[in-house]
């Protein structure tokens, strides 16, 4: 039987996908697999039809089929977007008391990022306290920027293989966000290598005219880096002396202590 879904149907529902969807479903319901025929009739749909729907899933690894049996399976794709998953829901519950704790020390906001097709996507903020008045970062979880013009982007950026990086590069370019941001590959070659040497990026209204923020990479246990974090604000509160002298100490500290609580038992700190 297909898995129920507690929430209403949208109206704008697109029918191939609710297809895939519903034959992912019951193919998952047969840990032996269901034949072509079978999946068929329990659906209501053509078998040429069910037929190129799986034949499409099994060329991205989200279906697989029993070369004996000819039945179909789930793929090991599904298994592998599920570690991912888990690894990033235990992220967000192991970092938040430490980025909570980090914004009450600094005062600002900090963030939690992952990198996603070369651009950084936010998965968890930790406002301050500011007074009646204070001025507040507009970040927002699930927002997307370039990487290469913010500072938790360049940490995430200095720890690719250089043929990714490159391949991001080509792929997506390094538009300018502001006039300070860094848009010569190779300067921003150099720049990341000395990133990675010291183990913080600071971004320097790279990103937005008028904010600030130095981030340092959170390591899981074996030394990848999964995320970033930051501290972040308005350029008339945050001096680049505070970057140094306040933020790069307490950043580097909440990365190395997340990373640790990950399993990470390697060196971190300010270099």
């Amino acid at each position: 039987m297909a898995q129920k879904r507690s929430n209403p149907k949208p109206g704008n529902l697109v029918q191939t996908i609710e297809r895939v969807a519903l034959i992912l479903d019951r193919v998952g319901t047969h840990p032996q697999g269901v034949a072509i025929k079978d999946l068929s009739g329990a659906l209501g749909l053509p078998k040429g039809t069910v037929h190129r729907i799986l034949s499409s899933l099994s060329y991205f690894g989200y279906i697989r089929q029993d070369r004996e049996t000819k039945n179909y399976l789930l793929g090991l794709k599904l298994m592998e977007l599920g570690a991912l998953l888990g690894s990033q829901l235990d992220l967000r519950r192991v970092a938040e008391p430490v980025l909570r704790e980090l914004a009450e020390k600094t005062g600002e906001a900090a963030h939690m990022v992952i990198l996603d097709h070369g651009e950084v996507v936010y998965i968890d903020k930790i406002d301050a306290k500011q007074p009646t008045g204070g001025l507040v970062m507009s970040s927002r979880v699930g927002a997307r920027n370039p990487a290469h013009s913010c500072a938790v982007g360049k940490v995430l950026l200095s720890h690719l293989p250089e043929e990714a990086l490159e391949n991001l590069i080509r792929e997506k370019g390094l538009p300018a966000r502001t006039a300070n941001t860094i848009t010569d590959p190779r300067r921003l070659r150099e720049h990341l290598k000395a990133v990675r040497a010291q183990g913080y990026a600071v971004d320097d209204e790279e990103n937005e005219r008028g904010i600030r923020c130095l981030a340092a990479p959170i390591l899981d246990g074996r030394g990848t880096a999964v995320a970033a974090i930051s501290v972040s604000g308005p350029a008339v509160r945050v001096a680049k002396k505070t970057l140094q002298d306040v933020f790069r100490k307490e950043v580097v500290g909440a990365a190395a202590e997340i990373s640790r609580r990950l399993g990470f038992n390697g060196r971190t700190g300010i270099q």
